[in-house]
């Protein structure tokens, strides 16, 4: 019996779908094709054979992590035969990682993805205020983790308004919901957004994983704490966000003040401001008090002061000086009124004896006294001169008390 080429592959087809509808195949992944129709063409290899494959969009957008050259994986799928071609190939419902989970590497790949991009360096953190006003908590409504943050809330810091988004935490609807209350919420002029919700598996915490998450952290203005899951719980969201909060009910530890710490602090710090003004007050009262002595030492009325206490001290000092003075004056005067009239006497005695020797000499040179014979007083010029200041041919008057002869000198020799 002849067949035609597509009742051959037709035949081909039935028996392989038959017998090979569900197998897992391991190999690695090799010129991989992402068409724009969402489905996924590659080649499964190993060192020796190579076969098609093939994952078409419903099955491939429920991958959660990229396919990559080279990577080795476990497909699960069934064989067909494309009869046009008379290929056979396998058909992908699911894929899974070689060796390790499937999220475990789509959660390396978005990580190391996004901190290439620069999603978690840490000088494109936000501060957070040290005292919030109004926050925003994204999270569900119906979980625990909104009622343990509520009660630290109420305990810690009642100063303060809280807006509670309400959104899926888990399954395929939580991350767009997630992504869509926080560019909402950033919106609103909040101080701090926390997005959170409480423990659970790598699958049930896994939207906080999802790259449209981050891309709303990342992205918003606001800064954003990231409160997912218990302590050892590491998710993306925890990178790319402002602030990682090991469980819900810490964040709010972490970005609440105290209240009771608070009171604690402004008591201490009120009395540390009374003994610091007190001691300001203290000092400033001791340096005012040392101005003000200064100032009592050099004023112009502690200097008048001065002055007028140096007049009273020179009044007193002359006066003093005078008594003094007088005291010993009075001495010198009684003295000298005790030799006063001896004295008085000395001098009379002394001048009357100097009167009788000038009487005596004027009475001897008086010219009418000088009557002697042969005696005459020459005057030249009408003065009295000596008879050896006559030169010869001078004209001479020899004058006594009764004549006057007037002569010439005719002849000088000296005796």
């Amino acid at each position: 019996m002849t067949l035609s080429v597509s009742a051959l592959n037709e035949q081909i087809k039935f028996l392989l779908e038959e017998n090979f509808s569900r197998v897992l195949v391991e190999g690695e992944l090799s010129r991989i094709t992402f068409h724009n129709s969402g489905h996924v063409y590659f080649t499964l290899k190993d060192s020796s054979s190579a076969i098609s494959a093939v994952m078409f969009r419903g099955n491939a957008s429920k991958l959660k992590f990229r396919l990559e050259e080279g990577m080795k994986v476990v497909v699960n799928g069934s064989i067909t035969l494309y009869k046009p071609r008379g290929s056979y190939q396998i058909n992908c419902f699911s894929i899974e990682p070689s060796g390790q989970g499937a999220l475990a590497l789509a959660y390396e790949q978005l990580k190391q993805k996004l901190s290439a991009q620069g999603y978690f360096d840490a000088q494109r953190k936000k501060p957070l205020p040290a005292f919030p006003s109004k926050i925003a908590l994204i999270t569900s409504e119906t979980g625990a983790a909104l009622q343990d943050m509520l009660r630290v809330a109420n305990a810690r810091y009642r100063a303060l308004e809280i807006d509670i988004y309400d959104v899926l935490v888990q399954g395929e609807s939580a991350a767009p919901s997630i992504a869509n209350a926080i560019k909402i919420a950033d919106r609103q002029g909040y101080d701090i957004i926390v997005v959170g919700r409480g423990g659970g598996s790598i699958e049930d915490l896994w939207a906080f994983n999802e790259e449209i998450v981050a891309d709303a952290i990342f992205y918003a203005q606001t800064p954003i704490v990231s409160a997912v899951g218990h302590e050892i719980d590491w998710v993306i969201s925890d990178f790319v966000a402002d602030l990682r909060a090991p469980t819900p009910s810490a964040a709010m530890e972490m970005i609440l003040p105290d209240t009771n710490e608070l009171y604690l602090t402004l008591d201490s710090l009120s009395s540390q401001l009374t003994q610091s003004i007190n001691q300001k007050f203290s000092t400033q009262t001791q340096e005012l008090m040392h101005l003000k002595n200064l100032y009592a030492q050099h004023s112009v009325e502690k200097r008048l002061q001065q002055k007028r206490e140096e007049i009273v001290k020179l009044k007193d000092d002359f006066a003093q000086t005078i008594a003094f003075k007088l005291q010993n004056f009075e001495k010198d005067l009684l003295h000298i009124q005790q030799r006063y009239p001896q004295a008085i006497e000395s001098v009379l005695n002394i001048a009357q004896h100097q009167l009788l020797n000038l009487q005596k000499m004027l009475e001897s040179n008086n010219p009418k006294y000088k009557n002697k014979k042969g005696f005459a007083q020459i005057v030249k010029n009408a003065e009295v001169v000596d008879l050896a200041a006559l030169d010869v041919d001078d004209v001479f008057e020899a004058q006594t008390d009764a004549f006057v002869v007037t002569a010439k000198v005719l002849k000088k020799e000296k005796i």
